[in-house]
């Protein structure tokens, strides 16, 4: 403890007093160069003096001495460091100077740190409490990550006296070098914890954050707070995507994808992560209500419904069943109303008839203190009813004296008890929400025809021609040409530079017409009065040209003409809809979808989705607007929407955004669909100049890495046959299940060290919907009369230090013995290389001598781990 104190009050004096107060076992050593003893304890004048290995070193000096002390740690061979210290980069150019010596001493003496400008951490189950908090908190299994100490200290007070416990409690401050993402892979990791919580204020590096993320999600859930709710701040942009899309809408679209819940407050987070450590997850929003009252029913239902709730439809049969135990006069419908003078006989009957319903989801029990059941004996029938349920169940029980011990009785029973009904409504939703994001990460897409051969060179040479010209927008012509490259229909346009010539083309392309300006400067026609619709003759073509150039002019006679475009004027009866992208400094590129037109900004009907995009994701981003459903249904004679063609049109634009880090902002307003196809009326292109002026790395303007296409390779087999080695995608599953039906039991047991009967979509999902920042799998595939087979595989998972990596490599029976295992084997050693891996290792069974052998040919060291067992490595650096 570097900066100790014996003046009560002070930070180190707290984080002492904390260290040696509340029963920590390990040792604790005092570091303070002016006095010998602190609180009681020996005092060292330096880390470096103190005679023992030191594993943790809390800094709490001011913070132009921290870089000397951080020096002195890194000498004496300290690995880890908190540092509570504040006046470093929120103290401005100083304080980032110390923040920058503090990192190149991190990274020489190979250390981590915690903070600075942090609380410090808590360990409960081992009574560390390395913070200067007054209260320690309880031991539980949740992990609580804040980056506002005053939160921290005000959820401590709140969980000790809600009885919530922690497996750790971590204030990371400014986030120097360890963040977010480092814990999430830690806790994802540690037993003791069994969700995380994070309080949010802002992220560092949005790829790191979103794979960890995604990598844990599934199997712990991960619930947030992020502060900063408002539009405020946000900049003028120079399309309608940038002025729609703020930074919490997108942060609010990152937390979906990788399947993070977001809630609103702090009772909210640990609802949810109480909750979901103990009860089953719904499957769906329709809930069943059972209530002994029936105001507070009718309130239950209004609040679901407000919060996109559904009330379970109860069936023919629930209700004979309860018409036989209810009074006459009973509700008939959900909520079921027991009734006031419900005795706890009847309440149990109720029970065990409502947890039958198999149109419900989850159950919600409200309970009123009044009739004859009392609070404690209804709680403990719902204990002896719940058993076996495998469907959520939440409780209410209104008052507080009252129900206090029935309350207990619930929560010693894992059954989560709420104050009111509409705080265990918010739950029951939140629940259903964090189902639909697992079902996003894990949802097998339909293959889409997009297969494209683009000319990069050519639509390069469009953006390295706007750069020259020293403009940032490209023309509504160079726009539409990068759409058609990538199949997206656009209405054919064309550039008028005289009247004569607008004339010429419009008799040749057919009236009606439409004429818009084009000029660089401009990015929004309609701004300017630059735009006439359905022009019908020659005379008519050649005033509206005269007559748009004189509009532009009026409002800005600087404004610079390059000609007017000149297009079909089209009368489709279909929906207008808005596409468009745009690059956001900490999530990069960004694309949006939804309701078009002239009032995109007005209706602002959009939901937001992250490159790379495939059928299923497409999809889920169309199902988030309002328009969705019109586009579903239909409205007003107009026929439903071709949404299939809509999902294919967003993955190829998602592949162009994909393609081309040079793009900034992109428009595509309006395009137009009706039940057939689907057309660009307007688009308009904004380039990134800095990505033109400096070095781009691949993919570094996105938050979630594409397909690896460079590990794609072409191979021949021993018998001569031609395959396919490429990474593996969402849309394999169901040839990975075709190829785990010919593994024999031997080959499933040298694979996975275990017969596996049956093989779940979840297991499946886990192998084909993969993080390519932290995975690659590599499928070997053959074709034969035009269709595919997956008939071999490889997988290298990355550990989180992004230095090791294990592998695992399965071939089909009927295709062993043909020397795919040793090309499978060579091609992800290549990857592990070009993933910069120091280390790459495989656990094998003792019986499986072929791949032992193969490894040691390789040039892997082999260690036996046990009877059973050996561990292959191999240094790639």
């Amino acid at each position: 403890m570097i900066g100790a104190s014996n003046k009560e009050g002070s930070v180190g004096y707290k984080l002492l007093n904390n260290l040696i107060g509340v029963g920590f076992k390990g040792f604790v050593y005092p570091v303070n160069p002016f006095s010998p003893s602190v609180q009681g304890l020996t005092a060292y004048p330096s880390v470096k003096k103190i005679p023992w290995h030191v594993d943790l070193a809390i800094i709490a000096t001011p913070a132009h001495i921290v870089p000397q002390v951080v020096e002195e740690c890194g000498e004496a061979g300290v690995k880890g460091i908190i540092i509570v210290s504040s006046g470093f980069g929120e103290a401005g150019l100083n304080g980032k100077a110390l923040e920058e010596q503090v990192l190149k001493l991190k990274n020489e003496y190979d250390m981590r740190i915690i903070g600075p400008n942090c609380l410090g951490i808590m360990h409960p189950s081992i009574k560390l409490n390395a913070t200067f908090a007054y209260k320690m908190a309880k031991p539980g299994n949740i992990a609580f990550v804040s980056q506002s100490g005053a939160l921290c200290a005000s959820v401590l007070d709140w969980a000790s006296q809600a009885n919530v416990g922690f497996s750790y409690f971590v204030s990371v401050g400014s986030m120097l070098d360890v963040d977010f993402a480092d814990l999430i892979d830690y806790f994802g990791a540690d037993p003791e914890t069994r969700s995380i919580v994070l309080f949010i204020e802002s992220i560092r590096n949005a790829r790191k954050f979103m794979s960890a993320a995604r990598r844990f999600a599934g199997t712990k859930p991960i619930i947030v707070i992020k502060a900063g709710r408002t539009l405020e701040g946000m900049k003028a942009a120079a399309s309608h995507t940038g002025a729609i899309i703020g930074e919490d809408a997108i942060y609010d679209a990152a937390f979906k994808r990788v399947g993070i819940i977001r809630v609103e407050g702090i009772s909210d987070l640990f609802n949810c992560a109480g909750i979901l450590a103990m009860q089953p997850i719904p499957k769906g929003p329709r809930l069943l209500i059972i209530t002994n009252a029936g105001g507070p029913g009718v309130m239950a239902t209004d609040f679901l419904v407000s919060k996109g709730g559904k009330l379970a439809f109860l069936s023919d049969e629930t209700r004979r069943l309860l018409d036989e135990v209810l009074p006459s006069y009973w509700s008939k419908s959900n909520p079921v109303d027991v009734c006031e003078d419900a005795t706890a006989e009847r309440f149990r009957r109720v029970f065990d008839i409502c947890f039958n319903e198999k149109n419900a989801d989850g159950f919600l029990v409200i309970y009123t203190p009044i009739g004859a059941a009392s609070p404690s004996e209804t709680a403990e029938i719902l204990v002896e009813a719940s058993k076996g349920v495998e469907r959520p169940i939440l409780t209410s029980w209104l008052g507080e004296e009252d129900v206090r011990e029935a309350r207990g009785i619930l929560q010693r029973n894992g059954i989560p008890t709420y104050s009111t009904p509409e705080e265990a409504i918010s739950t029951f939703m939140y629940m259903y929400q964090y189902a639909r994001n697992l079902e996003l990460l894990y949802e097998t897409p339909r293959e889409l025809p997009v297969s494209m051969s683009i000319d990069k060179q050519r639509l390069m040479g469009l953006i390295e021609k706007a750069f020259n010209e020293e403009r940032e927008l490209l023309t509504e012509l160079e726009s539409k040409e990068f759409l058609r490259a990538y199949g997206i229909p656009t209405v054919e346009t064309y550039l008028a530079r005289s009247p004569e010539e607008a004339a010429s083309i419009a008799s040749r392309i057919g009236y009606p017409v439409v004429m818009k300006i084009i000029s660089p400067q401009v990015a929004h026609k309609t701004d300017v009065d630059g735009v006439i619709l359905n022009i019908n003759s020659e005379s008519n073509v050649k005033r509206c040209f005269k007559e748009l150039i004189e509009r532009v002019r009026r409002r800005d006679s600087s404004i610079r003409i390059d000609g007017v475009s000149v297009q079909p004027m089209v009368k489709k009866d279909g929906f207008e809809l808005i596409i468009g992208s745009k690059k956001d400094s900490l999530f990069g590129s960004v694309i949006i979808f939804g309701a078009g037109g002239i009032g995109v900004e007005l209706f602002n009907d959009i939901s937001i989705g992250f490159p790379p995009l495939n059928q299923i994701l497409a999809k889920r981003m169309m199902e988030q607007t309002k328009i969705y459903k019109i586009l579903l249904s239909g409205y007003r004679g107009r026929p439903p929407a071709n949404t299939a063609l809509l999902e294919e049109i967003l993955v190829r634009f998602s592949q162009m955004i994909i393609d081309f880090p040079q793009i900034k902002e992109v428009d595509i307003n309006p395009i137009v669909v009706d039940d057939r196809e689907a057309v660009v009326l307007d688009a308009r292109i904004i380039i990134d100049k800095e990505c033109l002026l400096g070095e781009i790395k691949p993919y570094e303007h996105l938050a979630i890495r594409p397909y690896p296409t460079k590990y794609v390779k072409k191979i021949t087999l021993k018998d001569g046959g031609p395959v396919l080695i490429r990474p593996i995608k969402p849309e394999d599953e169901p040839l990975i299940n075709d190829l785990f039906n010919t593994f024999s039991e031997e080959t499933m047991r040298f694979r996975f060290f275990r017969l596996i009967k049956d093989i779940s979509h979840e297991m499946l999902a886990s192998y084909c919907n993969i993080d390519y920042s932290r995975e690659v799998s590599l499928v070997a595939e053959e074709s034969e009369n035009n269709s595919n087979r997956i008939i071999g595989m490889a997988r290298l998972v990355v550990e989180p230090d992004g230095e090791r990596g294990e592998i695992a490599i399965v071939v089909g029976d009927p295709w062993q013995n043909l020397g795919l295992g040793t090309q499978l084997l060579d091609h992800i050693i290549d990857v592990g290389k070009d993933l910069n891996l120091k280390t790459i290792f495989g656990e094998i069974l003792a019986e499986n001598t072929k791949m032992i052998h193969l490894c040691y040919k390789r040039g892997f060291k082999i260690e036996q781990i046990d009877e059973e067992s050996y561990l292959a490595s191999l240094d790639l650096a």
